[in-house]
């Protein structure tokens, strides 16, 4: 983000932007154009399959005036309701430190509760593993069906569709670790230049049947959905494909700032959406053979290869926002504890967000080609989309009770009042999605399943090795006076011992003492925490107790947005006073080997489960770019 950039998102985080300012109103339309491009790609590829899906169900009545103006209502109404009163109007005010996202309504909400209750906890996990499940169906179905416009164009290409997909999506993946800072600026105006285009393409098919126009009265779609009982409700499954990309309006709230989301919604993705499912709606009452694939058909003949060409770049786009997505709450979760620790690759000087996990995008990839190579065209991933994304605004919703509640000091009576409308609507979403288990929608929910399953085991486990270790270890204080009496070797420098818990004291301080018998003539005892911000300011940083002349305790704090680098920390250190020669100093660090106990509080597939997501974790060393020549490992085992 440039310097213009940050300081109009400083002033649009706010709401208020200085009248005749004219630098910081080109840095708010500049952030506006581009969350055009990363927050807006998957819900503004949603008109590629949303509607033709949601019409085949009432394909045995035919395509009736009724039908085609009562399905569209409703996924007008869906935007107008879910995507804009919810998330853009109400949600985004939910900001914690101007990021958000599950996780971070998760920690705000436990932030306002006071303590890190278990229903609030457990609802951010839930809402992280189902965030998962969408990670992975998105670029499936978003790539999947715009190349299937080649199948419109002409059915020599019909047998190349999923090879040219698979092709696609690897290229996606294959490229990630290079970093998308280059082709970010790229993003925004491709995505302009997207919804331009299909709202144009459907402005141009309204007059065909005016009548179309009636779909604005929400009237229309609830006599729909109530007359044809069983069917509507499944017709509303598919109609939630309109809104699959809401949540990415609050997950990348703080790349953007609030307002400029806000105003490229309000005043151009949401008119250019609203347009083109209009000229879909309007093609099909007046060419009832458009069902076939009333996106495309939208375009005209010499057109239609060009756009092919741009929705293909588009879920491209689509796809890669999702992606990175993923790697910021995969970086969320490993430093709230949810995961165990991975290689992080930064890829700008600059962005703090630009990341790239190796191990989640080859995760990622691995899902991707196999449900592309499992479902094979778009129609049959429709069945498997939706469950995942409905299940995560019902645990956004639940969470936002509690910050309304709690943290905004609402009556009781006017928090329940005000959310459970929203909650009731994504209840019966999400219950509509649920229809679509048997069809494929098991598949978000397995990886969902999985996705908890490992958090959850990852966390109890950690629980119960700490209270373990607690139980094994010793008081910090009583070791230091033991050591005051006892006079070990002191060797000259300075020797940090890295630790959970700066009141007991370090295995790998027990072991130099008892193996080494030497003691270094400067000690520090340094603990990083992960607090429930998603950034803690350099003022912050760190804090300092002197535990004894010899002993110093440090406690490095970092929001779990960020990356913890000892090595910045030791220079703020240094200009704080603190005394010491990096050439003479040692990071010790204690290496545990677990292995399974006789007795466990753990089912013995949850030991084993544990013990092999702890040896997937990197070193300390790297995790934290501790420089690998200044440091001493010392280790045992452990049961658990």
């Amino acid at each position: 983000m440039s310097t213009a950039q940050d300081k109009a998102a400083s002033a649009v985080n706010g709401g208020h932007i200085p009248n005749g300012t004219s630098e910081k109103r080109a840095g708010l339309a500049g952030l506006a154009l581009g969350s055009v491009g990363v927050v807006y790609g998957d819900i503004g590829t949603s008109p590629l399959y949303a509607l033709h899906e949601s019409l085949l169900h009432t394909r045995r009545e035919g395509i009736t005036e009724y039908n085609v103006i009562g399905t569209v209502s409703l996924l007008l109404w869906a935007l107008y309701f879910i995507v804009t009163a919810k998330y853009v109007l109400f949600l985004m005010r939910a900001d914690n430190k101007g990021e958000g996202g599950t996780l971070s309504l998760m920690a705000l909400a436990q932030s306002a509760f006071g303590r890190r209750a278990a229903p609030i906890f457990f609802l951010g996990v839930a809402g992280a593993a189902l965030f998962s499940g969408d990670a992975i169906i998105t670029p499936a179905i978003s790539v999947l069906s715009a190349l299937e416009g080649l199948d419109v164009a002409t059915p020599v290409f019909s047998d190349y569709v999923l090879p040219l997909t698979v092709v696609v999506l690897i290229s996606v993946f294959a490229v990630q670790s290079h970093g998308t800072a280059r082709v970010a600026s790229f993003f925004g105006p491709i995505m302009a230049l997207f919804f331009i285009v299909i709202g144009l393409l459907g402005a141009a098919h309204i007059p065909e049947a005016p009548r179309v126009l009636l779909a604005f009265n929400p009237w229309r779609g609830l006599a729909f959905l109530f007359d044809h009982g069983l069917i509507g409700f499944i017709v509303l499954g598919s109609v939630f494909l309109a809104v699959t990309g809401a949540e990415a309006l609050y997950a990348d709230m703080g790349h953007f700032g609030r307002l400029p989301i806000q105003l490229a919604w309000l005043f151009f993705i949401l008119p250019a959406l609203t347009l083109n499912y209009l000229g879909q709606g309007a093609l099909v009452l007046a060419h009832n053979s458009a069902i076939a694939n009333p996106f495309f058909l939208l375009a005209p003949s010499w057109a239609l290869l060009p756009m092919v060409l741009l929705a293909t770049i588009a879920t491209v786009i689509a796809s890669q926002a999702v992606i990175t997505g993923a790697f910021s709450l995969a970086r969320q979760a490993i430093q709230l504890g949810l995961l165990p620790r991975m290689e992080i690759q930064h890829k700008s000087e600059t962005q703090e967000g630009q990341i790239f996990i190796p191990k989640i995008n080859q995760l990622l990839l691995i899902g991707v080609v196999l449900l592309v190579l499992l479902f094979k065209s778009s129609s049959a991933l429709a069945s498997a989309y939706g469950i995942a994304v409905s299940g995560t605004m019902v645990v956004t919703t639940a969470l936002a009770f509690v910050v309304v509640w709690k943290k905004w000091h609402w009556p009781l009576w006017a928090a329940v009042t005000f959310v459970s409308a929203f909650l009731l609507i994504d209840c019966i979403f999400f219950a509509a999605n649920l229809m679509k288990v048997v069809d494929g929608g098991w598949v978000p929910l397995l990886f969902a399943g999985c996705s908890m399953v490992v958090m959850w085991t990852f966390v109890r486990g950690n629980k119960l090795l700490s209270q373990k270790m607690m139980r094994d270890s010793i008081p910090l204080k009583d070791l230091i006076r033991m050591l005051e009496k006892s006079k070990p070797t002191r060797v000259p420098g300075t020797a940090i011992f890295l630790t959970n818990q700066l009141d007991v004291a370090p295995s790998a301080l027990l072991h130099n003492i008892k193996h080494n018998k030497v003691l270094h003539e400067r000690v520090w005892i340094m603990s990083v925490r992960t607090e429930d911000t998603p950034r803690v300011p350099l003022a912050n940083r760190y804090e300092i107790v002197n535990l004894s002349d010899d002993f110093t305790g440090i406690t490095l704090r970092y929001g779990y947005m960020e990356t913890p680098r000892v090595p910045a920390a030791l220079a703020l250190l240094r200009k704080s006073g603190l005394k010491f020669d990096i050439m003479t100093t040692s990071f010790f660090l204690g290496r545990r080997t677990i292995k399974v106990a006789p007795t466990s509080d753990m089912p013995a597939w949850q030991d084993h489960l544990f013990i092999s997501l702890s040896k997937q974790a990197i070193d300390a060393t790297e995790f934290f770019a501790i420089p690998s020549d200044r440091v001493v490992e010392l280790g045992g085992q452990v049961a658990v």
